[in-house]
């Protein structure tokens, strides 16, 4: 099939909704497909045969997007939506997949040119816009709940990334075909680095030999930052040596996070290394004794968990339903969502070696066997299959 996919995001950007869409495109490609997609102006090329980016003209000033909903998203998206008409106008497609908010294109596209339409549902809009807080106006909310079921229930087929969201689209749907499909580790395809490349690291770091816990993603107020800062004090009173490295975040968030961590007296145990490109991310996992996921809301899987499981080291990760959806006692340490349960979580893995490298090997062998690329392939062949069988029903 010829698609047209519409993703409103930065792509490529080392963070979890463009990881996501690179990978369902990596799989449409695999399946023989072409992929045209529509995207904003900002974002890192990508080089897949089959794939072709086409991106909208530059706003001028604009050179990056905040995670999740923003004012600065009101124009790109309008220009997306003109975008994707024109090459509907021009072109002629099999069919429209479509990503987040693109959904509610993606049903007036499908209208107006007769184009079945499979949304990928990747989180809750009116949820999104709270955990973000860009507001909490409870009729801007409601308003965003009706949207978003309106996509579910006029889309042709539903791809949802967690069983939260599985759950959601349902609920909103009787008639709507959904299917769920996990997300697999982002570097699972990319090699292993030396032990000198990760010696290098960590004395460009300034890491010594002590034991160093990583965390890796944005540095949104819903991935609990601030409470992990929080907690390192008392980690660093029983573990001297231990640093903390947290790749990924904004120039801004780095100073607001770095200042709260001086303010505590532990800045000099944390590094802040910002953003780096998936190809480095090996590296940043093999330095890490422990991955931390200190998440404080919201309901979809974090992405990144996929890529913790399948490095094999332990993760800690606050127990909320975002996180217990993949994560369980038996192959992640699970604490209370606050600045003690992470100190404390932290403490016990770092006394406890043997128990955290069991817990390691026990998250890789589960990863391997629900969450690997390969499972994710399989899933996603039959999901594209029936899709297109339906097709071929319709214009039949």
């Amino acid at each position: 099939m010829k698609i047209l996919m519409i993703a409103p995001q930065p792509f490529l950007e080392e963070r979890g909704a463009p990881f996501a869409i690179y990978h369902h495109i990596k799989a449409l490609l695999y399946m023989g497909h072409t992929v045209d997609l529509v995207t904003y102006h900002i974002g890192k090329p990508v080089d897949l045969p089959g794939l072709r980016i086409l991106r909208i003209p530059a706003i001028p000033g604009l050179h990056q997007v905040k995670v999740g909903p923003s004012m600065a998203k009101f124009p790109l998206d309008l220009l997306v939506f003109l975008f994707a008409l024109w090459r509907l106008c021009i072109s002629r497609y099999d069919c429209l997949h479509t990503h987040e908010e693109a959904g509610a294109m993606g049903i007036l596209l499908s209208a107006l040119f007769g184009r079945k339409h499979l949304y990928y549902m990747h989180s809750d809009l009116s949820q999104q816009i709270v955990s973000s807080e860009f507001t909490h106006n409870p009729w801007l909310i409601r308003i965003v709940e009706i949207v978003q079921k309106w996509i579910v229930q006029k889309a042709h087929a539903v791809i949802a990334i967690c069983p939260d969201i599985e759950g959601t689209a349902r609920s909103m749907t009787s008639k709507t075909p959904i299917y769920m499909i996990e997300n697999s580790a982002v570097d699972e395809s990319l090699p292993a680095p030396s032990q000198a490349e990760i010696a290098l690291t960590r004395q460009e770091l300034g890491l010594g030999t002590g034991p160093v816990l990583v965390y890796t993603g944005t540095l949104e107020t819903y991935q609990g930052i601030e409470r992990l800062i929080r907690s390192i004090p008392a980690v660093h009173k029983m573990f001297p040596d231990a640093t903390y490295v947290l790749v990924g975040g904004q120039n801004a968030q780095i100073e607001r996070l770095y200042a709260q961590a001086k303010e505590l007296g532990v800045h000099h145990v944390i590094r802040f290394v910002g953003q780096h490109p998936l190809a480095e991310m090996p590296k940043y996992m093999a330095l890490a004794d422990i991955l931390l996921s200190p998440r404080s809301k919201g309901t979809n899987t974090p992405l990144k968990l996929y890529t913790y499981l399948h490095s094999g080291k332990p993760i800690l990760a606050t127990e909320i339903y975002s996180q217990t959806q993949v994560l369980s006692p038996d192959i992640a340490l699970l604490v209370p969502p606050t600045a003690e349960g992470l100190s404390q979580g932290a403490i016990e893995l770092l006394s406890d070696p043997q128990q955290a490298k069991v817990l390691g090997e026990k998250g890789r062998l589960f990863a391997e066997e629900h969450y690997s690329w390969r499972v994710f392939l399989k899933k996603s062949m039959a999901v594209q299959e029936e899709f297109a069988a339906n097709l071929q029903l319709t214009a039949a």
